[in-house]
């Protein structure tokens, strides 16, 4: 049944996703309506408008946060956070793309469904767009003292900070770079997340604009998942908004980009402050534009020639960029960009120097004349092949929930004017697609098409620049100081008194009635917890979950690691890295990540570790080796990680020594983007045997042990001790008892079982010990800076409280989103300018941390650590702050993943001691926390003499801010 102001174009069932998908038109407006019709409860709702920022204001990105600052129906100054506390929601936000902004929520809950869908429809299309609004979320200037006019002007403001520290990242730079390259005259040229520089010229009047340009029915399209008809949907849609609605403005469009006549070379900087050694820290990529996206046929194409070229190590493009010695690892841009309108191919090095970058591009052309002449092996054909097969049989879910993956698949064909139910319904174009990969010249004419003689080729050089920083520094200050002396007193006293509008508009308390809400009678009596059976397989215990996977199957074998050494426990995290990626089975690496991709989803290593449930000072350690595979592969799968695990061969050294090079280069370039968890680990490392663990793993400090061991390696001798210390690390963990987990489709089960004990059934005893680790003796609370390469801080405080098992460790996982909801958020967003910040418990390591991220403050922050609690002591949170936490608590602890992960997620919980009765016991102690429980839990377990602080900033504040209190390091 279709509603009467909706015309059906379209409606078919794809049954490798098991749904129905439908598109409608709204007869009036013109806006379109995609739903995806499953027997799914988890739904999920988007709406989504093509927006075409001119400029680098960041007017889109800004307008996404304003936006959801209040809107006609919902006046409050900040509905989109209020909701997240009276939601029971599995995900909820809003995205800014390079030419789509997108409002999407997803729940379990009908009642959930129907509140945030009035309150994001409202937010989208009638939102207030106040002025102070667009001053705290875009950018403001302000008095340093807000009441003293002679004093200097700062820039302040939500996405101002937030794109300072997108900007310190090189990546980012450099991927900036390339599309003002590649896209000289459409939208992909500017940087729709804004450039810090350019931010400041947006102006209150051009933010209503784009929103009255743009969110405007005729350029919007809705997007539903789940099991509500799509009538319900529309009759919302028709009564909410599109009722207010008559005339069809047509939707906008992009233009393809003009083409190059011939290949450009471009040179750029980023920023590394202090730098002594500029060597090995250039970027050379080269970037070509292709065809369209929303063409399938050229879409499909893309992605064959991206998984030939690029899919694994074997690959010859990655290869030739891995063993290159122009760089040190292949740039994290490299690979197929599908996002916009049309196609973006990336490849290059990072690592490398300005003066090799003709020799990069000589390189790969030279690679691409070759296989434009040769082609490629049938079988890395048939294995991209079935790699494409695997990625779209897997059920996801495990971050973004399942409905709402499906739904950003089709959103950009959808806006660009393509057909969002053939970006779903592929069966026919995938039959297309294996029929033109039989022709033998199918890869050979897309790379001389695509690549060879397409000159539309850009090559971008990205140099470090030890001064940039400071330059840009002193070139806002210039611009503030150009500012101030153009104000007159007149002048002078609007900003002051803009300044007290916004403060006392932040202090005004909002009437949460005006919102819809859940309560705590609207959460489930119970929560769903996956139970498998377990059986001996020979000496093996194995563990079965079924689980709707479409016929997917998931093997872990997980083992206790045995005692050892410091330097072999140092190692392990590196160990888990190469694993996967050596050869094993009698195989070199090539052969073996060839075969990897020809029967898996790929093989990862990794290593577990939380705390016991009753004790901090003990906890469990496991390392997992695991990988997924289409059922009809289960039995080479199995065979495989068991070939990894005890064959893997670390006697190719040169193998060894390009994954060190990758994993420090990666290593670095993600600080900035994890400053928070960086920051949070220094915290926290003297305070809890995993604590501490986790911070030698994956801290700071593994990120420069990794760097001195990276240069290390450039000794032949110390390369050849590093490899025998792998191998006695792999001899030491294949003799470590295990057992194994495997889940999937309960039918794929007994054709499985029977193989299983031919190639696991010889493994040692699992004995339920709980591993031989010793993190050592406990440093204790201390204050902890580090410097980067930022112009942004990141702020920790952290301190030791209980176990998971403990009565209090529900009641502090409560007093976390208590305090952000009820204080944090208003003083470290809203008031400090902060990207985000806030609190909470961690049950792995048994601490309460607050923190912050992307913020342009330092000291204030840590103070307002303490004033939070000052607030709770104080008693001045309203009383239904303890329900909206409590309900928020819930929600993270119900939020389902997919039918694998959720059942992985059981056979580890239970693995640590959090059987399903204590994981109900802990949900069931949440729903009945008290405020005067969270104050005690505070005052017990929160004193400021027992924490510990952590801070990555930059070299300047390191050493002109911060006293000898704290330790100092430098990365």
């Amino acid at each position: 049944m279709t509603h009467p102001d909706f015309e059906l174009l379209r409606r078919e069932p794809v049954a490798a996703l098991k749904l129905t998908v439908e598109s409608y038109r709204h007869r009036a407006t013109g806006a379109r309506h995609v739903h995806l019709m499953a027997d799914d409860p988890h739904n999920a709702f988007l709406v989504a408008f093509l927006t075409v920022p001119q400029d680098s204001t960041g007017v889109a990105h800004i307008l996404e946060h304003t936006a959801l600052c209040g809107s006609e129906r919902y006046p409050v100054r900040d509905p989109f956070f209020m909701m997240l506390r009276r939601s029971l929601s599995t995900f909820m936000n809003a995205f800014t793309s390079s030419d789509w902004t997108a409002y999407p929520f997803a729940t379990q809950s009908r009642k959930d469904f129907d509140n945030l869908l009035r309150v994001y429809l409202d937010a989208a299309f009638f939102p207030n767009l106040h002025a102070l609004d667009f001053a705290q979320e875009g950018y403001r200037v302000e008095f340093l003292d807000p009441e003293d006019p002679q004093s200097e002007l700062v820039f302040k403001g939500v996405v101002f900070n937030e794109m300072k520290g997108a900007m310190s990242s090189p990546s980012r730079v450099l991927s900036q770079t390339l599309s003002e390259q590649l896209f000289p005259t459409t939208t992909y040229h500017f940087n729709s997340g804004g450039d810090p520089e350019e931010i400041p010229n947006l102006t209150w009047e051009g933010l209503k604009g784009f929103h009255a340009r743009y969110y405007h029915p005729s350029n919007a399209i809705f997007m539903t998942y789940g099991e509500i008809p799509a009538i319900e949907h529309q009759t919302r849609f028709q009564d909410l908004v599109l009722s207010r609605f008559s005339e069809n403005l047509g939707a906008f469009s992009i233009p393809d980009e003009q083409r190059h006549t011939a290949p450009l070379s471009v040179t750029g900087h980023y920023a590394l402050d202090g730098a002594e050694e500029l060597t090995g820290k250039t970027h050379v990529v080269l970037g070509w534009l292709l065809g369209r996206s929303m063409e399938m046929e050229s879409l499909l194409n893309a992605h064959v020639l991206n998984g030939v070229l690029l899919d694994n190590s074997s690959s010859p493009l990655l290869q030739l960029l891995e063993t290159s010695e122009l760089g040190d690892a292949p740039s994290s841009l490299s690979g197929l960009d599908d996002s916009g309108r049309e196609l973006v191919f990336v490849c290059g090095l990072e690592g490398s120097e300005p003066e090799h970058a003709e020799a990069v591009e000589r390189m790969v052309l030279d690679l691409l004349e070759r296989l434009a002449e040769d082609g490629v092996e049938p079988e890395r054909l048939e294995s991209v092949l079935h790699q494409l097969e695997l990625s779209r049989r897997e059920i996801g879910g495990d971050g973004l929930p399942y409905g709402l993956k499906l739904l950003l698949n089709a959103l950009t064909p959808a806006v660009h004017g393509g057909d969002p139910v053939a970006a779903l319904a592929m069966d026919d174009a995938l039959n297309a697609l294996r029929e033109r990969v039989k022709d033998p010249d199918f890869i050979k004419g897309l790379v001389r098409q695509w690549l060879l003689d397409n000159p539309h080729r850009v090559r971008v050089v990205l140099a470090p620049d030890p001064t940039l920083n400071a330059r840009q520094k002193e070139q806002e200050a210039e611009r503030l100081k150009t500012i101030r002396a153009a104000l007159d007193e007149a002048g002078r006293q609007t900003v002051i008194e803009q300044t007290r509008a916004l403060s006392e508009r932040q202090e005004l308390p909002d009437d949460p009635e005006i919102l819809p809400r859940l309560g705590l009678a609207d959460i489930p009596a119970d929560i769903t917890i996956p139970e498998g059976r377990e059986e001996r397989v020979g000496q093996l215990p194995v563990f079965w979950f079924k689980a709707a996977t479409n016929r997917l199957v998931y093997q872990q074998y997980v083992l206790d690691p045995p005692e050892m050494s410091e330097e072999a426990l140092e190692l392990l995290p590196i160990f888990s890295t190469c694993l996967p990626e050596v050869g094993c089975g009698g195989r070199n690496y090539l052969e073996t990540q060839a075969h990897q991709s020809a029967i898996s989803g790929g093989i990862a290593a990794r290593m577990g570790l939380r705390t016991s449930v009753d004790d901090l000072g003990r906890f469990r350690c496991v390392f997992c080796i695991s990988g997924k595979a289409l059922s009809r592969n289960q039995q080479a799968l199995s065979q495989l990680l068991r070939d990894t695990l005890e064959t893997a061969r670390f006697d190719e050294l040169p193998r060894l020594r390009e994954l060190v090079a990758q994993m420090r280069s990666s290593a670095e370039l993600r600080v900035t983007e994890n400053g928070h968890v960086l920051a949070l680990s220094a915290a926290g490392a003297g305070l809890s045997p995993v604590a501490a663990l986790n911070d030698r793993w994956g801290g700071l400090v593994a990120v420069k042990r990794l760097k001195l061991l990276d240069k290390a390696l450039d000794d032949p001798q110390e390369l050849a001790a590093f490899a025998g210390r792998l191998e006695s690390l792999r001899d030491r963990l294949r003799q470590a008892p295990g057992r194994m987990l495997i889940v999937g489709e309960e039918e794929d089960f007994a054709d499985f079982a029977a193989d299983l004990a031919g190639h696991w059934g010889g493994r040692p005893l699992a004995s339920g010990s709980q591993g031989g680790l010793d993190a050592g003796p406990l440093a204790g609370p201390a204050m902890r800076a580090w410097a980067t390469v930022t112009t942004i801080n990141f702020c920790a405080r952290v301190h030791k409280t209980v176990p998971y098992g403990h009565p209090d460790a529900p009641v502090l996982a409560v007093l976390g989103l208590y305090l952000k909801n009820g204080h944090l958020h208003r003083a470290i967003r809203e008031r400090g300018g902060a990207y985000g910040g806030g609190a909470g418990y961690d049950s792995d390591t048994g601490l309460f941390r607050f923190y912050s991220y992307r913020d342009p403050r330092l000291e204030e922050t840590l103070t307002d650590f303490q004033h939070a609690l000052d607030w709770l002591i104080a008693g001045k949170a309203e009383t239904r702050a303890l329900e909206e936490a409590i309900l928020g608590v819930v929600g993270l602890i119900d939020r389902p993943g997919s039918p694998a992960g959720e059942a992985k997620r059981a056979f580890h919980d239970a693995l640590y001691g959090r059987l399903p009765a204590a994981r109900r016991a802990f949900r069931t102690r949440v729903l009945e926390v008290t405020e005067a429980d969270l104050r005690r839990v505070a005052e017990q377990w929160l004193a400021p003499s027992g924490a510990g602080y952590g801070v990555v900033t930059n070299a300047e504040i390191l050493e002109q801010r911060l006293g000898a209190e704290w330790i100092k390091q430098t990365l």
